[in-house]
């Protein structure tokens, strides 16, 4: 079924790619390009991306605009995920979430404990769900997080987590014809 459901799910999806940094910027942002050329060597098309500072509301104000364009359905921001206090990425975003997924923080520190950087994992924040039917993923800033969280976690399920969120669309444009 699961086969089924992958085969069937989108090959192509609209993201927007957010970094959260207060010393970064375009051209040092290694994370930032690498979720590039991780989505386009998927076939994913990367429709914005902006660098913004660990600022609340900077953040929330960044997320909402991308949540109410109805081309981007999946927002992947990387960075402020820590424990800091300027860290505060994971506070911005998670108040927004319509649903959470646990599981994706989960993995992603197990994942990290077993193939990156051991016991460090469990300092290490991020969080999954879904905003006004976009998929929302918010890693660690680092090159080896986003190479984790993308390869293991990300591009396995972006589609299938894509065609999941329009199908109850669909039957609800199907009930107003």
């Amino acid at each position: 079924m699961l086969e089924q459901h992958r085969k069937s799910s989108p090959k192509q999806v609209n993201c927007a790619v957010i970094t959260v940094s207060d010393s970064r910027n375009k051209e040092t942002d290694k994370s930032g390009k690498l979720l590039h050329e991780l989505l386009y060597q998927e076939n994913h098309q990367v429709n914005f991306y902006k660098i913004v500072p660990d600022e609340q509301s900077v953040i929330q104000g960044v997320v909402e605009k991308q949540i109410a364009d109805e081309s981007i359905e999946a927002i992947i921001i990387n960075g402020g995920t820590g424990i800091a206090m300027r860290d505060v990425t994971i506070e911005s975003v998670q108040p927004m979430l319509d649903k959470e997924l646990p599981g994706f923080g989960e993995l992603f520190r197990y994942l990290s404990y077993k193939l990156d950087i051991g016991s460090a994992s469990m300092l290490s924040r991020s969080i999954a769900g879904v905003a006004n039917q976009t998929a929302i993923f918010s890693i660690p800033g680092s090159t080896g997080a986003v190479k984790l969280a993308m390869e293991k976690l990300i591009l396995p399920e972006l589609g299938h987590m894509v065609m999941e969120l329009k199908k109850d669309l669909a039957k609800i444009e199907d009930e107003h014809k």
